[in-house]
Protein backbone atom coordinates (compact mmCIF):
# COMPACT_ATOMS: atom_id res chain seq x y z
CA UNK A 1 0.00 0.00 0.00
CA UNK A 2 3.02 2.60 0.98
CA UNK A 3 4.81 1.79 -2.30
CA UNK A 4 1.32 2.22 -4.39
CA UNK A 5 1.12 5.63 -2.77
CA UNK A 6 4.61 6.11 -3.31
CA UNK A 7 4.61 5.85 -7.27
CA UNK A 8 1.36 7.83 -7.12
CA UNK A 9 3.01 10.75 -5.68
CA UNK A 10 6.29 9.91 -7.72
CA UNK A 11 4.28 9.97 -11.25
CA UNK A 12 2.25 12.98 -10.10
CA UNK A 13 5.58 15.28 -9.33
CA UNK A 14 6.68 13.80 -12.94
CA UNK A 15 3.90 15.55 -14.36
CA UNK A 16 4.23 18.38 -12.89
CA UNK A 17 7.97 18.66 -13.43
CA UNK A 18 6.88 17.96 -17.56
CA UNK A 19 4.48 20.46 -17.74
CA UNK A 20 6.67 22.73 -15.71
CA UNK A 21 9.46 22.00 -18.65
CA UNK A 22 6.84 22.84 -21.36
CA UNK A 23 6.16 25.75 -20.55
CA UNK A 24 9.70 27.25 -19.52
CA UNK A 25 10.51 26.23 -23.03
CA UNK A 26 7.67 27.94 -24.37
CA UNK A 27 8.39 31.10 -22.94
CA UNK A 28 12.03 30.48 -24.03
CA UNK A 29 10.93 30.44 -27.84
CA UNK A 30 8.32 33.17 -27.61
CA UNK A 31 11.56 35.26 -26.34
CA UNK A 32 13.57 34.65 -29.41
CA UNK A 33 10.10 34.90 -31.64
CA UNK A 34 8.66 38.09 -29.78
CA UNK A 35 12.40 40.34 -30.87
CA UNK A 36 11.75 38.95 -34.14
CA UNK A 37 8.18 39.13 -36.09
CA UNK A 38 7.44 36.10 -34.42
CA UNK A 39 10.12 34.03 -36.48
CA UNK A 40 12.68 31.72 -34.99
CA UNK A 41 15.68 29.50 -36.21
CA UNK A 42 16.26 26.00 -35.75
CA UNK A 43 19.21 26.64 -33.58
CA UNK A 44 17.64 29.22 -31.47
CA UNK A 45 14.46 26.41 -30.80
CA UNK A 46 16.80 24.23 -29.45
CA UNK A 47 18.46 26.64 -27.00
CA UNK A 48 14.69 27.08 -25.91
CA UNK A 49 14.36 23.15 -25.27
CA UNK A 50 12.99 22.05 -28.45
CA UNK A 51 14.75 18.62 -29.13
CA UNK A 52 15.74 18.77 -32.88
CA UNK A 53 13.70 15.81 -34.03
CA UNK A 54 10.87 17.35 -32.81
CA UNK A 55 10.66 20.58 -35.02
CA UNK A 56 9.23 18.61 -37.68
CA UNK A 57 5.93 17.20 -35.16
CA UNK A 58 5.60 20.93 -34.35
CA UNK A 59 5.36 21.88 -37.71
CA UNK A 60 3.26 19.23 -39.04
CA UNK A 61 1.09 20.15 -36.40
CA UNK A 62 0.71 23.82 -37.27
CA UNK A 63 1.70 25.67 -34.23
CA UNK A 64 4.46 26.58 -36.07
CA UNK A 65 5.09 27.68 -39.51
CA UNK A 66 7.98 26.45 -41.63
CA UNK A 67 9.40 29.15 -43.80
CA UNK A 68 12.09 27.52 -44.97
CA UNK A 69 15.05 25.25 -43.98
CA UNK A 70 16.18 26.28 -40.65
CA UNK A 71 13.41 28.91 -40.14
CA UNK A 72 9.67 28.62 -38.46
CA UNK A 73 7.21 31.16 -37.41
CA UNK A 74 4.95 31.15 -34.50
CA UNK A 75 1.87 30.55 -36.51
CA UNK A 76 -0.93 32.54 -34.25
CA UNK A 77 1.95 35.60 -34.10
CA UNK A 78 0.80 39.01 -35.77
CA UNK A 79 2.25 39.82 -38.71
CA UNK A 80 5.51 42.45 -38.33
CA UNK A 81 5.78 45.72 -40.46
CA UNK A 82 8.60 44.82 -42.15
CA UNK A 83 8.19 41.12 -42.82
CA UNK A 84 10.30 40.59 -45.67
CA UNK A 85 13.63 42.43 -43.96
CA UNK A 86 13.02 39.49 -40.96
CA UNK A 87 13.07 36.70 -43.42
CA UNK A 88 15.97 38.58 -45.31
CA UNK A 89 17.75 38.92 -42.12
CA UNK A 90 17.57 35.34 -40.75
CA UNK A 91 18.36 34.10 -44.28
CA UNK A 92 21.48 35.74 -44.21
CA UNK A 93 22.87 34.23 -40.65
CA UNK A 94 26.31 32.38 -40.80
CA UNK A 95 27.14 29.31 -39.35
CA UNK A 96 26.91 30.45 -35.96
CA UNK A 97 23.11 31.28 -36.51
CA UNK A 98 24.26 35.59 -36.91
CA UNK A 99 22.64 37.38 -39.37
CA UNK A 100 25.10 39.15 -41.68
CA UNK A 101 22.29 41.53 -43.28
CA UNK A 102 22.47 45.36 -42.58
CA UNK A 103 20.23 47.25 -43.55
CA UNK A 104 21.56 50.40 -45.29
CA UNK A 105 22.01 52.65 -48.04
CA UNK A 106 18.98 54.00 -49.76
CA UNK A 107 17.11 51.42 -48.03
CA UNK A 108 18.12 52.78 -44.38
CA UNK A 109 16.85 55.82 -45.69
CA UNK A 110 13.63 54.54 -46.17
CA UNK A 111 13.53 53.28 -42.85
CA UNK A 112 14.69 56.51 -41.25
CA UNK A 113 12.32 58.01 -43.02
CA UNK A 114 15.04 60.48 -44.75
CA UNK A 115 14.32 62.30 -47.47
CA UNK A 116 12.11 61.21 -50.13
CA UNK A 117 13.95 58.02 -51.29
CA UNK A 118 11.35 54.83 -52.39
CA UNK A 119 14.36 52.32 -53.43
CA UNK A 120 13.40 50.43 -55.95
CA UNK A 121 15.59 47.25 -54.54
CA UNK A 122 17.12 46.22 -51.01
CA UNK A 123 20.35 47.42 -49.66
CA UNK A 124 22.08 45.57 -47.11
CA UNK A 125 25.61 45.70 -46.32
CA UNK A 126 27.45 42.70 -45.68
CA UNK A 127 31.01 41.39 -44.38
CA UNK A 128 33.46 40.76 -47.12
CA UNK A 129 33.29 37.22 -46.97
CA UNK A 130 29.46 36.75 -47.05
CA UNK A 131 29.16 34.40 -50.65
CA UNK A 132 25.08 33.64 -50.67
CA UNK A 133 23.46 34.48 -53.59
CA UNK A 134 20.50 37.03 -53.65
CA UNK A 135 17.52 37.70 -55.97
CA UNK A 136 18.05 40.72 -58.28
CA UNK A 137 16.20 42.66 -56.03
CA UNK A 138 18.82 42.64 -53.52
CA UNK A 139 22.21 44.79 -53.47
CA UNK A 140 25.09 44.06 -51.35
CA UNK A 141 27.85 46.62 -50.10
CA UNK A 142 30.13 44.73 -49.12
CA UNK A 143 32.36 46.37 -46.30
CA UNK A 144 35.08 45.55 -43.31
CA UNK A 145 34.72 48.48 -41.45
CA UNK A 146 30.88 48.50 -39.89
CA UNK A 147 31.37 49.26 -36.15
CA UNK A 148 28.61 48.11 -33.41
CA UNK A 149 28.25 51.85 -33.11
CA UNK A 150 27.23 52.34 -36.61
CA UNK A 151 24.08 49.54 -36.41
CA UNK A 152 20.64 50.09 -34.78
CA UNK A 153 18.43 46.89 -33.81
CA UNK A 154 14.96 47.11 -34.98
CA UNK A 155 12.13 44.47 -34.90
CA UNK A 156 13.94 41.74 -36.25
CA UNK A 157 16.44 43.05 -38.20
CA UNK A 158 19.34 45.62 -38.20
CA UNK A 159 19.70 48.60 -40.14
CA UNK A 160 22.75 51.29 -40.31
CA UNK A 161 22.26 54.38 -37.82
CA UNK A 162 21.13 57.75 -39.35
CA UNK A 163 24.67 59.27 -39.33
CA UNK A 164 26.24 55.71 -40.87
CA UNK A 165 23.39 56.15 -43.06
CA UNK A 166 24.05 59.40 -44.22
CA UNK A 167 27.79 58.58 -45.18
CA UNK A 168 27.17 55.70 -47.37
CA UNK A 169 24.60 57.72 -49.15
CA UNK A 170 27.30 60.34 -49.92
CA UNK A 171 29.57 57.44 -51.20
CA UNK A 172 26.73 56.10 -53.37
CA UNK A 173 25.29 57.43 -56.67
CA UNK A 174 22.38 58.84 -55.10
CA UNK A 175 20.89 62.18 -56.23
CA UNK A 176 22.22 64.92 -54.80
CA UNK A 177 19.22 66.73 -54.20
CA UNK A 178 17.92 63.63 -52.33
CA UNK A 179 21.33 63.72 -50.06
CA UNK A 180 21.11 66.92 -49.04
CA UNK A 181 16.84 66.49 -48.30
CA UNK A 182 17.88 63.55 -46.41
CA UNK A 183 20.87 65.48 -44.78
CA UNK A 184 18.29 68.10 -43.75
CA UNK A 185 15.53 65.86 -42.40
CA UNK A 186 18.31 64.32 -40.18
CA UNK A 187 19.10 67.55 -38.65
CA UNK A 188 15.94 69.25 -38.20
CA UNK A 189 15.03 65.89 -36.19
CA UNK A 190 18.47 65.87 -33.89
CA UNK A 191 19.31 62.72 -35.35
CA UNK A 192 22.37 63.67 -36.66
CA UNK A 193 24.87 67.24 -35.83
CA UNK A 194 26.80 68.64 -38.12
CA UNK A 195 30.12 68.14 -36.11
CA UNK A 196 29.43 64.55 -35.99
CA UNK A 197 29.86 64.06 -39.45
CA UNK A 198 33.66 63.38 -40.29
CA UNK A 199 34.60 63.41 -43.96
CA UNK A 200 38.39 62.06 -43.09
CA UNK A 201 37.98 58.48 -43.96
CA UNK A 202 35.67 59.48 -46.98
CA UNK A 203 36.66 58.91 -50.60
CA UNK A 204 37.42 62.59 -52.64
CA UNK A 205 34.10 61.95 -54.27
CA UNK A 206 31.91 61.17 -51.07
CA UNK A 207 33.47 63.77 -49.24
CA UNK A 208 33.19 66.87 -51.94
CA UNK A 209 29.72 65.20 -52.40
CA UNK A 210 28.87 65.59 -48.55
CA UNK A 211 30.51 68.71 -47.96
CA UNK A 212 27.95 70.28 -50.67
CA UNK A 213 24.94 68.77 -48.95
CA UNK A 214 25.90 70.58 -45.98
CA UNK A 215 26.73 73.74 -47.45
CA UNK A 216 23.10 73.45 -49.43
CA UNK A 217 21.71 72.69 -45.61
CA UNK A 218 23.07 75.96 -43.58
CA UNK A 219 22.39 78.42 -46.66
CA UNK A 220 18.45 77.10 -46.38
CA UNK A 221 19.22 77.45 -42.48
CA UNK A 222 20.03 80.77 -42.91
Amino acid sequence: MIWHVYNIICNKHARIGEIMKTETREENLFEYASRQGGYFTAKQAERAGYSYRLHAYHADTGRWQKIERGVFRLRSFPAAQRDDLIRLSLWSRNRKDNPQFVVSHESALAIHELGDVMPAKLHFSVPPGFRKKVSENIVLHKTKDLDPRDIETREGFSVTSPLRTLLDAAESDLDENELEKALRDAMDRGLVRLKQIDVGEMSENGKLRMLMAIKAVEEKRS
